[in-house]
């Protein structure tokens, strides 16, 4: 009998061996929503080839720039969060096939902006590609700006 939750057209997500992660479209590791350093870790962990170490990178940024941030794993990406948990969250990145997706959920509001824009009004990107080379700097003053805005909601 066929699974009635997955439609005629769409496949079921793969399912992960014991011990394995799967990985999505784009290279996104596919990692149970969680909250906390742990769930966040296990993500960046699984991040295949050089995004892995970008990924470190961007943790250890966001970490320095914001020494209590608060973390989870929703939605299959890494998100951070300043003050309590009614704050929201400020930022979160997302692997792509050719680039990490990092989101300054009120981006529109940094100085300066974030490269990339967006569908949405308020929310600004930078991308990462293979060679993993960004403006450090910049980008701790971007997450310290953004970390001090009200977050959203999600």
């Amino acid at each position: 009998m066929a699974n009635p939750s997955i439609g005629k057209d769409r496949k079921p997500l793969p399912k992960a061996k014991p011990g394995e992660v799967v990985l999505l479209s784009g290279g996104n590791p596919q990692i149970a929503k969680g909250y906390g350093d742990a769930p966040v870790r296990a993500y960046i962990a699984a991040m295949p080839d050089w995004k892995s170490d970008v990924g470190r990178r961007i943790d250890a940024l966001v970490v320095q720039a914001v020494p209590n941030v608060r973390k989870a794993v929703k939605w299959n990406s890494p998100f951070y969060g300043a003050g309590g948990e009614n704050q929201g969250w400020f930022l979160g990145f997302h692997c792509m096939t050719k680039y990490i997706k990092v989101a300054f959920f009120k981006g529109a509001s940094l100085d300066p902006l974030p490269p990339v824009g967006s569908k949405q009004k308020d929310v600004r990107y930078l991308h990462i590609h293979e060679d993993g080379r960004f403006d450090e700097v910049l980008f701790a003053d971007w997450v310290k700006q953004a970390s001090r805005l009200p977050g959203e909601k999600m």
